[in-house]
C-alpha cells in the first residue's frame, strides 16, 4: 500500500552540507567508496530530524527500527579531501512496512553530481520481525521540514526534471 500523499511530495529534497575529512580518503586524496553509504545515512538521519523525530525516538519509544534491506550507489565523479559536498535526500517510495530513500551527492563548488543512490528499508521490531510504521511516523516523513539541522544547510526544493 503506497501512502495516500500527493505524488509531488516524493520530489522534495532535503540537503545536508558536509566536508570531506582526510580520514575518508585514500592515499591519493580521493574519497573511499564505502563512505558514500555513511553519507547516505547522514542524509536520511538529517531528513528525519528536520521532520521532528530521530531514529532513536522510533527505536526507544515505538520499538520500530529502519533496517537497511538494500543499498545502491553509482559513482559519477571522484570527491576529494576538503571538498564541500551536499547530500541530497528524498523519499522515493513509502509503504506500510517499508520505504526507500533516494540520494544525490553534489560538489557544492560547482554542482557536479559525484554520486547517486538509493537505500531500501524495512520496519522491524527489536526481535527483527517486520511490522508497520508506528502511528504518525509515515505522515511525518512526508511532511515539510519543521526544523533546520545544526551546522547544515537544509533548503527544500523540487527535484529537477
Amino acid at each position: 500500500m503506497t501512502s495516500p500523499a500527493p505524488e509531488d511530495v516524493f520530489g522534495v529534497w532535503h540537503e545536508t552540507l558536509l566536508r570531506v575529512r582526510y580520514a575518508e580518503t585514500d592515499k591519493m586524496g580521493i574519497v573511499y567508496y564505502a563512505n558514500y553509504l555513511v553519507w547516505f545515512e547522514i542524509g536520511r538521519t538529517d531528513y528525519c530530524r528536520a521532520r521532528g523525530f530521530s531514529y532513536r525516538d522510533m527505536e526507544e519509544n515505538e520499538d520500530a527500527f529502519l533496517v537497511v534491506a538494500e543499498s545502491y550507489c553509482r559513482y559519477k565523479a571522484p570527491a576529494y579531501y576538503d571538498d564541500e559536498l551536499i547530500v541530497r535526500t528524498h523519499i522515493t517510495e513509502l509503504r506500510k512496512r517499508s520505504l526507500r530513500f533516494g540520494y544525490e551527492i553534489v560538489r557544492a563548488s560547482n554542482g557536479q553530481v559525484v554520486a547517486e543512490g538509493e537505500t531500501g528499508h524495512v520496519i522491524t521490531d527489536s526481535r527483527g520481525r517486520v511490522r508497520s510504521f508506528p502511528e504518525g511516523y509515515a505522515q511525518r516523513l512526508l511532511a515539510p521540514p519543521l526544523v533546520k539541522s545544526s551546522g547544515s544547510i537544509v533548503p527544500t526544493e523540487i527535484a529537477p526534471e
